[in-house]
Formats: C-alpha cells, sequence, structure tokens
C-alpha cells in the first residue's frame, strides 16, 4: 500500500516553504516534494526578504528545509511530481525520483500546489551567459542594483510600455527592445519618449557582453546599442500538467483560481504562489500565501 500522509506538499519554493512549515507546526504528517529546479536558480541574490535581503536563493531554500526537517512530522524529498488523482476520498501523488532518489507513491487527505511558473525567455543566444547577473526578469527584485546604468528592457509581452514606466525608477536611460510578438503602439512610444525612453523597433540579433557582464543588445543589421544592464519580461506558464486529471478551475492563462485562502475548486486540494492567480512575484509574498493557505488548510482538516 502507498504511504499515507495527512498532507502533501508538492514544490519547495517559498509558498511552498511557508506552507509546509506552518502544516508541520499544527503536528499534520507532511511530504513536501520538491523537483528541485527552482525558476531562479540562475539568480545569484534575493532581495526583499526581510532578515535575509541580498542571501542566495539556494541557500534559502536550502535553510527552510532545514528548518521544516527539524520536525518528526515533516519528511522532505526531491522528486518529481507525475500524478495527481483521487482515490476514495484520498489523494494519490506519484513522483519520480531525482538525481538518484528514490520514486515514490503516496496518499494524503489534502494536497498543497506551489510549483510555481515556468519562463520561457526570448530565443536569444546569449541571454542565458548573462540571465541572473546583469540581465533579470524582477524589477522589484533587481532594480535597486542596476540604478542609474544604462539599460535595456526587452520581451515579447504587450505590456513593455507599463514595465518601462516602472524601470524608469530606477534609471534615466532605458531602451525598450520588443521582441516576437511583443507590441508596443505608436501612442505608448510616445509617452515614453516624452519621459525620455527610447523604443528600438530593429529586430534584435542577441544580446552580447564579456566576463564583467552584459555589454549591449546587437541588432539584426549589425549595430550595437550599448547597454550594460537589462530587464527581460518572459513568457511565464504553469507547472502543472501533474494535475490535469484533477479538473482543477483554471484561468485562461493556465493558473489555478483559488479563493482568498488558496482552496482550489476541489476540495482537499489547495494552492499557493505563482501557481495561482498572479499577484507580485516575490519570495516574501509567496512565503506569505504559503502561510495562508496553510492556516486554511488546518483548519479545515480540523
Amino acid at each position: 500500500m502507498p504511504d499515507a500522509y495527512r498532507v502533501v506538499v508538492i514544490g519547495a519554493g517559498p509558498a511552498g516553504l511557508g506552507a509546509a512549515l506552518n502544516i508541520v507546526r499544527a503536528r499534520h504528517r507532511t511530504l513536501l516534494l520538491d523537483a528541485n529546479r527552482p525558476r531562479n536558480a540562475a539568480t545569484l541574490h534575493s532581495h526583499g526578504y526581510p532578515t535575509r535581503d541580498g542571501i542566495s536563493p539556494l541557500e534559502l531554500r536550502k535553510l527552510g528545509r532545514e528548518e521544516i526537517e527539524r520536525y518528526p512530522e515533516a519528511e522532505v524529498q526531491n522528486a518529481k511530481v507525475t500524478t495527481i488523482s483521487q482515490e476514495d476520498g484520498r489523494f494519490r501523488v506519484e513522483a519520480a525520483g531525482v538525481r538518484g532518489t528514490t520514486d515514490r507513491d503516496v496518499t494524503a487527505d489534502a494536497v498543497v500546489i506551489t510549483t510555481g511558473l515556468v519562463e520561457r525567455l526570448p530565443a536569444l543566444p546569449g541571454i542565458r551567459a548573462h540571465y541572473g547577473t546583469t540581465l533579470h526578469s524582477c524589477m522589484t527584485c533587481d532594480g535597486y542594483e542596476e540604478s542609474g546604468k544604462p539599460l535595456a528592457l526587452l520581451g515579447e509581452t504587450d505590456d513593455l510600455a507599463e514595465q518601462a514606466i516602472l524601470l524608469s525608477r530606477w534609471s534615466d536611460d532605458i531602451v525598450v527592445f520588443p521582441h516576437g510578438p511583443a507590441v508596443v503602439t505608436e501612442a505608448e512610444e510616445r509617452e515614453l519618449g516624452e519621459r525620455g525612453i527610447l523604443v528600438e523597433r530593429r529586430p534584435v540579433r542577441d544580446i552580447v557582453g564579456d566576463r564583467g557582464g552584459m555589454t549591449g543588445v546587437l541588432l539584426a543589421d549589425g549595430e550595437l546599442v550599448e547597454r550594460t544592464a537589462g530587464f527581460l519580461r518572459p513568457i511565464y506558464e504553469p507547472a502543472l500538467g501533474y494535475a490535469a486529471g484533477l479538473g482543477l478551475a483554471t484561468a485562461q492563462d493556465g493558473l489555478l483560481l483559488t479563493d482568498p485562502e488558496g482552496r482550489t475548486s476541489l476540495p482537499g486540494v489547495y494552492a499557493a504562489g505563482d501557481s495561482t492567480v498572479p499577484g507580485p512575484q516575490q519570495l516574501i509574498v509567496a512565503a506569505g500565501a504559503g502561510a495562508r493557505t496553510a492556516a486554511a488548510l488546518i483548519r479545515d482538516l480540523g
């Protein structure tokens, strides 16, 4: 028979850690499963988290896991969840081991989904070389460190004008590079121009740089627009394929719909963090959402 738990938490980012810590403190036997491929793995420093500003995101995850593992009610394992199903009023969670860990097949009274998002970056060969150091996706997280620099804003989403205005909080030298399907309207370009923000509509060939970091944006016609740092607007996709069989209600973009306390459309299944309809994508917000969802789950389980 599968191992039986009271709760399985899927995902050990800040939302999952926040949920699991509070659930085990309520003395529920809890299994925390994580594929160990965090979205912010390329980032050297995390910001905005009280008492941990500037910490490595991997170190923050490590500290969070160690805190949870101190509780006898907790078990933490690296494993990628492949399927969740509902059987006889309980949930069956199957997971494939990661890097030598064992496969898992367990049941639980409740499941908390906190697997977040997958980033799809623009298809430019030089992005990965600078992503997480001088090229970022979160202005709130990394804008301060790039203050006053010549910045690029590149992406494939239609909110580039709005994001450029936000970015001007940290620099008055910004060039926007709409890429692929991204659209900056003529009216938006005029508004940006009034703020001293340029829009470069020529196609982008690549992001270039050296060991010191990003040095510019290379256009398809060979011209280099010098920039010493930049921000991307990736396309975000939910990592929820394993839960497809549950029939959970989702928004148009595939993110889970929940009530204000993290309950999904299926009783016994909860969700927190970036797996749900989006708000600010910050570590402290996700951790708080996990704790809030844990409080609801604890009340519901009795």
